[in-house]
Parts: C-alpha cells; sequence; structure tokens
C-alpha cells in the first residue's frame, strides 16, 4: 500500500504567504508592495479579515517588478509590461508557442 505524496510546497496559485514573509522571500520593502497593490500591478488575496496572502506565483511577480524598478522603470511603465507580458502569456497559453 502506497501512502498519497503530500508536497512540502503549496501550488504556485495557492496564497499562503503574509506580507511580511513575501517582502523577506523577495527583498522587497513591505511599503513597495503596498505601493504597487494599490497601483494595481499585484492583486493578493484577501482572507475574510482582510489579511494580504500572496502565492508563490504572486512572489514572482513582486521579484520581476523590483526588477523593472531597480532598472529605472517608473510604476506606470511596470503596469504597461506586466500586462503585456500577461497578454503575451494568456496567448501562448491559448495557442501554443508556435514553435
Amino acid at each position: 500500500m502506497t501512502t498519497p505524496h503530500h508536497s512540502a510546497r503549496p501550488a504556485p496559485d495557492q496564497a499562503v504567504y503574509a506580507i511580511s514573509v513575501a517582502a523577506e522571500l523577495t527583498g522587497a520593502p513591505i511599503q513597495s508592495i503596498r505601493l504597487w497593490e494599490r497601483h494595481g500591478l499585484l492583486t493578493p488575496h484577501r482572507t475574510p479579515g482582510g489579511t494580504r496572502r500572496y502565492s508563490a506565483n504572486d512572489l514572482a511577480r513582486i521579484t520581476r517588478i523590483t526588477a523593472l524598478a531597480g532598472a529605472g522603470i517608473n510604476i506606470t511603465g511596470i503596469g504597461r509590461i506586466l500586462d503585456l507580458e500577461d497578454t503575451n502569456t494568456a496567448l501562448r497559453a491559448r495557442y501554443g508557442d508556435g514553435g
């Protein structure tokens, strides 16, 4: 008889990380994460009590935002780049890579 395999890691879209953990894991300041959320660059899950929870996908997005900001791109530009990247990802998922 085999036992079910339980991964120690949550699914990429499972929101489990508090903002302090997200900040620690990505190196982004908490205030920056909050600012990016206010500007629509991030949409963390909210618990019934209103606490933000971040997924591994959110952490990857925070890392991407941090890299773009570090390259000198302003929040509006970052938002546009992320929108284009999201659209590109959705198109690839729908139609394939073409390769």
